[in-house]
C-alpha cells in the first residue's frame, strides 16, 4: 500500500487533468454539440412515441435498439472528425513534429470518448427504466458498448486514411446501412453487428443463446480493436497528413 501511495504521489495530478480537459475540449467541441442534441432529441421522440402510445408495449429488447441509434450519433463526431479537428484548430503539425506524440494523444482520446459515451448512454438507459419499463442499466449499457467501440473505432481508422471527416462520415454510413440490410438475413448469427443480446429467438436455447452473444461480443470487439490499431499505425505516415 505505502508503494501504490508513494506511485501516486508522484503523479503530476494537475498537469494530467490540464492535458484531459483540453483534450475534452477538442474532442468535444465544435460541432460536437449539435450530435449531442441531436442524440437527445431523436431519444426522447421514440421514447415519448413509446410512452404515449396505446398499442405499445416497452420492452428490455425495445430499450435496446432505441438507445442504439443515440449511441451511435455520440460516437460519431468524436471518432470521425477527430484528425480533422486538429486540422481546423492548427495543432495537427504541432503533434505530428514530436515524435510518437501522436499515437498517445489519439489514444488518450479514443479512451475519453469512451468513457464519455458510456455514461451518456447509461444516463439515457436509466431514463428509459424510469419512464418506459424497468431495464438492467449497467448490462444494456455495456451490450451496447460493443456496436459503438466498433463503428467508432471504424470511424477513427477511415479518417486517417481519407484524412477528412465528411468523407470518412459517408464511408461509415454506407457500410452501416449495408450492414443494416444484411442483419435482416442474419437476425440471429453472432455476424449480425446490429445483434440484440436481449431479443432471444424462440427456437434457440438460453445456453445456446449465450454462446452465440459471446461470440458477438469476442468477433466485433476483436475488429474494433484491429481498427483501432490499423488507424494508429496509419499515423506513422506523416507525409499523409501534413503537406
Amino acid at each position: 500500500m505505502n508503494k501504490i501511495g508513494s506511485f501516486l504521489a508522484t503523479i503530476p495530478w494537475r498537469t494530467f487533468s490540464s492535458l484531459i480537459r483540453y483534450n475534452l475540449k477538442v474532442v468535444f467541441g465544435n460541432k460536437f454539440v449539435y450530435f449531442l442534441g441531436a442524440s437527445l432529441i431523436f431519444y426522447l421522440l421514440i421514447t415519448s412515441i413509446s410512452f404515449f402510445s396505446k398499442n405499445s408495449i416497452a420492452t428490455v429488447e425495445g430499450v435496446y435498439y432505441q438507445l442504439m441509434f443515440p449511441a451511435f450519433l455520440l460516437i460519431f463526431f468524436p471518432t470521425t472528425y477527430g484528425i480533422q479537428n486538429d486540422e481546423d484548430a492548427r495543432i495537427l503539425e504541432i503533434l505530428f513534429g514530436i515524435p510518437n506524440y501522436r499515437y498517445k494523444v489519439w489514444l488518450v482520446r479514443i479512451i475519453m470518448t469512451l468513457f464519455m459515451v458510456f455514461w451518456f448512454i447509461f444516463l439515457m438507459a436509466n431514463l428509459s427504466s424510469v419512464i418506459l419499463t424497468n431495464v438492467p442499466t449497467w448490462q444494456i449499457t455495456l451490450r451496447l458498448m460493443v456496436p459503438v467501440t466498433l463503428f467508432g473505432m471504424l470511424g477513427f481508422c477511415f479518417s486517417t486514411v481519407v484524412k477528412n471527416g465528411n468523407g470518412s462520415a459517408v464511408i461509415v454510413v454506407i457500410i452501416g446501412l449495408i450492414v443494416w440490410i444484411l442483419s435482416e438475413f442474419i437476425s440471429g448469427s453472432s455476424w449480425n453487428i446490429f445483434l440484440n443480446p436481449f431479443d432471444m429467438p424462440g427456437n434457440m436455447s438460453e445456453a445456446v443463446w449465450a454462446t452465440v452473444v459471446g461470440k458477438y461480443q469476442r468477433t466485433w470487439l476483436i475488429v474494433a480493436g484491429i481498427a483501432a490499431l490499423w488507424g494508429l499505425l496509419n499515423l506513422q505516415q506523416r507525409e499523409k497528413f501534413i503537406k
